[in-house]
């Protein structure tokens, strides 16, 4: 799903750089909004689009097996998350 507030993607594909991923710029408008209104304005937004996300993934028919992989996928990225910030701690 693309933005319309944000610019095209480069011809070649590429995004800003390697330390700015591209939803770079959405992470910090979304930080600022929150930052300047209440709890009150923003969590029931934030709410609705995690609801959206529960809902779409509980849609999706996915076997057992498929469950499993997926969660094996998940925790083995979250392991290389923490694993490169360890690193970059240190």
């Amino acid at each position: 799903m693309s933005d319309s507030r944000t610019p095209e993607e480069s011809p070649t594909g590429a995004d800003d750089g390697p330390e700015r991923p591209p939803r770079y710029e959405q992470v910090i408008r979304w930080a600022e909004y929150v930052k300047a209104n209440p709890p009150e304005v923003w969590g029931p937004q934030q709410n609705a689009v995690v609801n959206g996300q529960i809902e779409s993934a509980q849609a999706v028919d996915v076997s057992a097996e498929e469950k499993q992989r997926i969660r094996a996928f998940a925790r083995a990225e979250l392991d290389e998350a923490a694993d490169s910030e360890t690193e970059s701690t240190e």
